[in-house]
Order: C-alpha cells, then sequence, then structure tokens
C-alpha cells in the first residue's frame, strides 16, 4: 500500500501505556449486496499484532464480523515514555500495513 491506512497513538497513563489504533478498512462480510443486487466479496482483516519495543503485546485474528474502519485499543504494563509500538495487519486478499509509533508522556 502507498499510504499507510492505519493510524497509532501510545501516550503514558499511570503506569501504563494506552496504544489506540485506527484502520481505515471496509471489512465486508460478504452478505452485503451493491446497488445492482450482486454480493460484494467478502474482504476482511485477518490478523492484527501489536509488539512493544519488539515483543509482541497482541495477536489477535478477526472475522468478517468486525465493523468497518475497526478500532483497537490496549493497554500495555511496563512501557516507558521513548518505547516503541507498532501495529501491523494483513486483510484476507493479502494487504497489509505497518505502522510505528513512539510512546509519549
Amino acid at each position: 500500500m502507498a499510504e499507510s491506512t492505519t493510524r497509532i497513538t501510545a501516550r503514558m497513563r499511570q503506569d501504563f501505556a494506552d496504544v489506540r489504533a485506527l484502520v481505515m478498512h471496509p471489512m465486508e462480510t460478504g452478505n452485503r449486496r451493491d446497488a445492482k443486487g450482486q454480493l460484494v466479496p467478502v474482504h476482511f482483516i485477518q490478523r492484527v499484532q501489536i509488539t512493544h519495543n519488539g515483543r509482541i503485546v497482541l495477536d489477535a485474528q478477526l472475522s468478517q464480523a468486525i465493523a468497518r474502519d475497526p478500532f483497537v485499543g490496549i493497554r500495555v504494563r511496563g512501557a516507558k515514555p521513548g518505547d516503541k509500538v507498532a501495529l501491523a495487519w494483513v486483510d484476507n486478499r493479502g494487504a497489509r500495513d505497518n505502522v510505528e509509533t513512539v510512546v509519549t508522556a
């Protein structure tokens, strides 16, 4: 993908990093019909992975039952300002995206 479809932030809150990400994705179930009455092909994110300084802290497998433009939020204990947090996803058509941010105070 030429341009990232994902926005991510990581901010310290008390003793954990509050990681929030928004993924712009249609998340089609394969059950919806277009204006001509044809089924819209299934298209959804299959896997989301979040790492903190290279260590996996979330590894989720999704399905077409997730809403369009999914939001992912987690809390990472033991994080410090300046740590790196990355999110990667792949969909059922092979499209993928990777984003990285730094934990802020």
